[in-house]
């Protein structure tokens, strides 16, 4: 697969080592500075106490705290206080691809819930990391390709009495397509949610591949709703799984509603599929596999969405494409659609909505508007009236690329927020490559020639063309952080161009028939079914492995919300773990992840291919502080603190990402600032 590629590249590439060379006496400077550093002042215990009860810190996905403890005068005291370690890693001996802890845990009292790869949910104490209770729900990942579960959700049924038996309740959505209630302070099944605690949740789906469907983001809780949607790999065949969003019942596990996203206007009649499968839903509609957000006072809940199956043609969806690539607002009550937004028409380019939709006020001259920001791949951000789905900031329509494959019709426009500008460039020519070499640079160059290049819509083709940003982001699931105080959105971004063909299917089948009869290893082709072609996608890398693409290849970037400005934009991450010595050259690196924020004025993220977790100042982007991880951040920080006389702690999942190639691990590290410093 393409992160592969980009990292197998990178850790073997020679001018790395050229590069890490030029960095020796810089990094000699940094350790000097960072020994004479003061001591950090004594911890203050007068501020705010807050747990982070939901995925995104809250139910608007602000994923931003009002603590304050940690400062940027004293978070480069911060140490390791706790860590760890789930037991549940693999490398791809017992899965397809391997495990990816992209992990947030939840917060609620003192107890820190955290959920593993293969979906073992796990209690522990929140200040000091002992282990309270799993659960394992035994999921069977053989085969599949998506090996990881992003968090679980919490609910207090108000009307149970105090100690009741699963009064309180995680609910977990598996790989393998179960919603499941546990009591909160045992971990043990709730016996009245469905079926001894579980719900199927691939009822009226139909025939479904190995690993094809099933839940990797925490459900939504509305009331007493749980919402979920599901991952459907949408590269296989047009007959894909539907995405249908569901609600059920928080206490008995009954469906309350289905948003099925089909067109408006039309009804799915029930059938059965051709192994005789009933079917409630319609098969090819677009997925909701990102995390949902919630406005309990407006009563909606708001679902992006994936492009209808499959990714890279579309001449056979027809109006499938309606709900495709969008922000949904759904009526908590029935499921039915009060708005939508479409960020992508026509989406053939496998630009996912895949991030969580983030909720604010948005400070208008009459005063503040109940507003949501939609990060997309693209680098665009859509600032949107959370109540209509209209616009704050204008959007046009421009004129895009036409053409295409055989069989295709794409959009002739597509939509342009005018605030805030691009976080990515759109365009990439041969002017625009980059080498650390005139030699390398001119392969770059001439490959980039040998393919289409239009601009961030370039129509797929046979002969192959350049996706820039490509399908891995602009943004993706980390999402955006808001600080309300400084008025500032704070998000990372990945720059890495990628190469990409259509291969007619006639090709595909004689490869395919070769291979079989060889049995040699068959090539990194997806299928796409039910289409006339197949294609193959990969990272755009020089000879020496580096991105054609000019660095930064990652980046962190602050934005005015009142404004739509940008305030700043750094580098994020070093070739630290890339590289064949142990030397971070600071060019910033892919990622995957996202960020939080604090009200003392920091942000905290990992998500690198560098194994730490940074501190960054909000204001300015300063670099504060980096801790060191035992493996890959691919994964959004939490912080919380638990009482009045204890410690603020940000809270990492350390386990890495197999499909990226960061180091692998099952680590919750902790941490906080010291506590003998204030007992001296």
């Amino acid at each position: 697969m393409p992160e592969e590629q980009l990292r197998r590249a990178l850790s073997l590439s020679p001018g790395a080592v050229a590069a890490a060379v030029c960095a020796i006496a810089l990094v000699a400077c940094s350790l000097f500075l960072l020994a004479g550093r003061p001591a950090g002042t004594e911890l203050d215990y007068s501020g705010p106490v807050a747990d982070w009860p939901e995925y995104g810190g809250d139910k608007a996905g602000s994923r931003y705290s009002p603590l304050d403890q940690i400062t940027p005068q004293n978070v480069g005291d911060l140490e390791v206080a706790w860590t760890y370690h789930t037991g549940d890693v693999d490398d791809g001996a017992e899965t397809l691809r391997g495990t990816a802890f992209q992990n947030t845990p939840i917060v609620v009292g003192d107890t820190l819930y955290v959920c593993s790869p293969r979906d073992k949910v796990i209690a522990l104490d929140a200040e000091s990391g002992a282990e309270r209770w799993v659960y394992d729900p035994h999921v069977d990942t053989n085969g599949m390709y998506i090996v990881t579960c992003r968090g679980v959700s919490h609910w207090r049924d108000p009307r149970a009495p105090e100690g009741s038996a699963c009064r309180e309740r995680i609910f977990l959505g598996t790989l393998d397509a179960r919603l499941i209630a546990l009591d909160a302070e045992t971990g043990r099944p709730c016996s009245d949610f469905g079926r001894s605690g579980s719900v199927d949740l691939s009822a009226g789906i139909g025939d479904r591949l190995p690993g094809e469907y099933g839940v990797t983001s925490p459900p939504a809780i509305i009331g007493d709703l749980v919402v979920t949607g599901t991952v459907v790999l949408d590269n296989i065949r047009v007959d894909a799984p539907g995405g249908v969003v569901r609600a059920y019942d928080a206490r008995s596990g009954a469906l309350r509603w289905a948003w099925d996203p089909i067109p408006p206007g039309q009804d799915f009649i029930e059938s059965r599929d051709p192994a005789g499968a009933p079917l409630l839903y319609r098969r090819g509609t677009a997925n909701a596999w990102s995390i949902l957000a919630v406005d309990p006072e407006l009563e909606l809940v708001y679902v992006p969405t994936g492009n209808t199956a499959p990714d890279y043609w579309g001449g056979v969806r027809g109006e499938l494409d309606h709900y495709s690539s969008s922000v949904v607002a759904l009526d908590a009550g029935t499921g039915k659609v009060v708005w939508s937004f479409q960020t992508v028409h026509h989406d053939v380019w496998d630009y996912d909505v895949p991030a969580q939709p983030a909720l604010f006020d948005f400070p208008g001259p009459a005063g503040p508007v109940p507003a949501l920001v939609q990060a997309t791949k693209m680098g665009l951000l859509f600032f949107l009236h959370r109540d209509s789905g209209e616009p704050i900031f204008p959007v046009e329509e421009r004129a895009v690329p036409g053409g295409g494959a055989e069989g295709e019709t794409l959009s002739p426009t597509q939509p342009f927020p005018l605030r805030p500008p691009p976080l990515h460039p759109h365009r990439f020519g041969p002017e625009d490559a980059w080498g650390l070499t005139p030699w390398d640079r001119g392969r770059c160059r001439e490959k980039i020639a040998s393919l289409d290049s239009e601009g961030i819509f370039t129509p797929p083709s046979v002969r192959g063309w350049i996706q820039f940003p490509g399908y891995f982001g602009g943004t993706n699931w980390g999402s955006v952080a808001i600080d309300p105080g400084r008025g500032i959105l704070v998000t990372n971004t990945s720059r890495v161009a990628t190469e990409l063909r259509l291969i007619p299917r006639a090709e595909y089948d004689a490869t395919m028939a070769r291979v079989s009869e060889t049995g040699e290893p068959p090539p990194a082709w997806e299928p796409q079914l039910g289409t006339p072609f197949a294609m193959t996608r990969s990272f755009l890398l020089s000879p020496w492995g580096f991105p054609c693409s000019p660095p930064p290849w990652g980046t962190l970037v602050g934005v005015d919300i009142a404004t739509g400005t940008i305030r700043w934009e750094v580098p994020l991450g070093t070739t630290e773990d890339l590289a064949p010595l142990p030397i971070g050259i600071g060019y910033g690196v892919p990622n995957q992840g996202g960020p939080i924020t604090t009200a003392s004025g920091l942000a905290f993220i990992a998500a690198t291919m560098d194994d730490y977790l940074r501190a960054f100042d909000t204001k300015t982007g300063e670099e504060l502080w980096k801790g060191r991880l035992p493996a890959g951040g691919q994964a959004t920080p939490l912080t919380y603190r638990v009482r009045g006389d204890g410690r603020q702690f940000v809270v990492i999942a350390a386990g890495g990402h197999s499909l990226m190639g960061t180091r692998l691990g099952d680590a919750v590290v902790a941490f906080a600032l010291p506590v003998e410093e204030q007992e001296e």
